[in-house]
């Protein structure tokens, strides 16, 4: 069985620091390839007025963009052309439909993992995918306090630690990746105050985004 990476969001927008760590959990795991998908309507965020979602093909413009150069990262725009409301569970199903003898593993940061109770359906996601759980440098804790809570009893951590297996089969592994400090927030806030991006997008991202001047503008 190969694998494949999934690595969602807003991508709003995508940044350095997304392809970086793609990049590094595709090598440490030795993933053929990772899907880089933007969400089409998040489920879980808000935002203000002045700072609410690009628009979602825009979005999906800067992540081609993005993985042009590297054969190993792909955009993929299904959640887009599903539309309404991204939940991980139906994008799995979809990709595991999709992919018929390939397995995805999803990346997904540890503070987000702690979160995962409280997504649609999470057993099922877990047993659709097996999980990336991304580390940088200096975040506190371990695989052990980033169990989601309501679903820790399904868990049976490996003796180092560093592994553990859900009881739908998913299985999961820390990896280790840059501390890069980097933020789509922090992007947005700096556009709105006319700061530079430079090294902190990718070429021809950032290009797009100085010219439109995109999160500038208060969107509709």
């Amino acid at each position: 069985m190969t694998h494949f990476g999934v690595l969602g969001g807003t991508f709003n927008p995508v940044h350095l620091g997304h392809l970086r760590a793609a990049e590094e959990v595709a090598e440490a795991l030795c993933l053929t390839r990772v899907l880089l998908v933007p969400s089409a309507q998040p489920p879980h965020k808000e935002a203000s007025a002045e700072d609410r979602l690009a628009p979602a093909e825009q979005r999906l413009a800067w992540v081609e963009a993005a993985c042009a150069d590297n054969p190993r990262l792909e955009a993929c725009d299904l959640e887009l052309r599903r539309g309404g409301a991204s939940y991980t569970v139906d994008t799995l199903r979809t990709l595991a439909a999709e992919a018929a003898s390939d397995r995805p593993t999803f990346l997904i940061g540890s503070d987000a993992f702690v979160e995962m109770g409280s997504w649609r359906d999470p057993e099922v996601v877990l047993g659709l995918s097996d999980f990336a759980v991304m580390n940088r440098p200096g975040t506190p804790g371990g695989l052990a306090d980033w169990l989601p809570p309501g679903l820790r009893d399904g868990f049976e951590l490996a003796p180092d630690g560093e592994s553990a297996r859900h009881r739908s089969g998913g299985a999961v592994r820390v990896v280790a990746i840059s501390a890069l400090d980097i933020s789509s927030s922090d992007i947005r806030a700096r556009a709105r105050s006319g700061r530079s991006l430079r090294y902190l997008l990718p070429e021809a991202v950032l290009r797009d985004v100085e010219e439109t001047g995109v999160f500038c503008q208060v969107l509709d």
